[in-house]
């Protein structure tokens, strides 16, 4: 009666076993081996896999906009939209500038901007983006996000193997969060600390980065202009594509 219970008992955890999302003792997980480099070698080195990971949330903390959070991300979103994969920006604070965006390396025609009315919408609107497959980045600037829904974020972004990432105010960086990685961001001098808080398979550590090569936030139109920045937004999201495939 023993020996069939544990053979039942092991026949319905094979399933659970194959699943390439259970981490077991000696496996590496598939998050860590789909990576994007940083463009900062620093950076790079203190990362697990050498860059960036997909399929994940990236928590980044900032005591005002434009420190330097954007410059930090562009070599990583280029070469993304480089491998045709869609750069999605949801409810961003400010319209991007697109000749900025572009003097990065970034295709203009894999940049969609997303405005939903409400936080919640955003994440969800975050969350269908992961999911949807085609994304290679889905960045966000959420006021508010409870653990419950970065959790449903990093699912998502497992399931479209894309990168999650959130901008936020460096007072949420006191709150508990499943994310796979979370740093803040603050300038120091003439360099750029970041402080890794949390790193899924590495270890908390800082490092200075040379502002020459995290400068500060990208260029952006106020909303006050508001009949220019909606021509950057459709040009963001329609030069040289049409819709997305």
């Amino acid at each position: 009666m023993t020996e069939a219970i544990a053979r039942n008992g092991e026949a319905a955890l094979q399933p659970l076993l194959r699943d390439h999302r259970l981490w077991r003792p000696g496996r590496e997980p598939l998050s860590r081996r789909r990576t994007v480099a940083t463009g900062h070698a620093e950076l790079d080195a203190a990362l697990p896999g050498g860059g960036w990971t997909l399929g994940a949330v990236t928590e980044i903390f900032h005591p005002q906009l434009g420190v330097g959070e954007l410059q930090l991300l562009l070599p990583a979103l280029a070469e993304l939209t480089r491998r045709r994969r869609w750069l999605v920006l949801v409810s961003p604070p400010h319209i991007p500038y697109a000749p900025a965006l572009r003097a990065a390396g970034i295709d203009l025609s894999r940049v969609l901007l997303v405005h939903p009315r409400a936080d919640r919408e955003a994440l969800w609107a975050v969350e269908q983006a992961l999911r949807s497959g085609t994304c290679g980045a889905v960045m966000a600037w959420p006021s508010r996000a409870d653990p419950g829904s970065v959790r449903r974020l990093q699912l998502a972004a497992e399931a479209g193997e894309s990168w999650s990432i959130l901008l936020r105010r460096d007072a949420a960086a006191r709150r508990p969060s499943p994310a796979a990685l979370r740093m803040a961001v603050e300038p120091e001098g003439d360099r750029l600390r970041i402080d890794l808080l949390k790193c899924r398979g590495g270890r908390p550590r800082s490092l200075l980065l040379p502002r020459s090569r995290a400068a500060t936030g990208t260029p952006r139109i106020e909303p006050r202009d508001r009949e220019r920045a909606t021509q950057l937004s459709l040009a963001l999201c329609l030069e040289g594509s049409g819709q997305p495939s």
